[in-house]
């Protein structure tokens, strides 16, 4: 008998992000970043930014902006600059639009610890 497949349907309406569409989880949402990083908006930025996502697909990822270059790398870092703390899933939600990054720090989803100012800088760094 043939093989059982799934298919998987995305909600364009909700979905802005077009890279996000071909990557659900986290591991794979992480890997993209270097590619979609603004080196021009990191000018003079030598930073470590910690992810700390729970739930089903999340885990600890720490990026590293130094030099106007980005460096993903997946664990905990040693001495982070910010540490930014939410489930994997709103982590995605937000991503892709569906959770304004604002709305989940105001709700308590989303927790910053460290320089809130590197948080504010995130969007310019990485390019939709």
């Amino acid at each position: 008998m043939g093989a059982r497949v799934r298919r998987i349907v995305f909600p364009t309406e909700e979905v802005s992000v077009p890279w996000l569409k071909q990557h659900l989880h986290c591991k794979q949402a992480f890997q993209m970043m270097p590619s979609r990083f603004n080196k021009d908006a990191a000018k003079g930025l030598n930073a470590i930014y910690q992810f700390d996502l729970s739930g089903d697909g999340g885990g600890k990822w720490h990026v590293i902006i130094k030099d106007q270059t980005c460096e993903v790398k997946e664990g905990a870092a040693a001495s982070p600059n910010i540490t930014i703390s939410m489930t994997a899933q709103d982590y995605l939600d937000m991503l892709s639009g569906k959770l304004n990054g604002q709305m989940a720090f105001m709700s308590g989803k989303l927790r910053i610890a460290g320089d809130m100012g590197l948080a504010l800088r995130m969007q310019s760094l990485f390019q939709q």
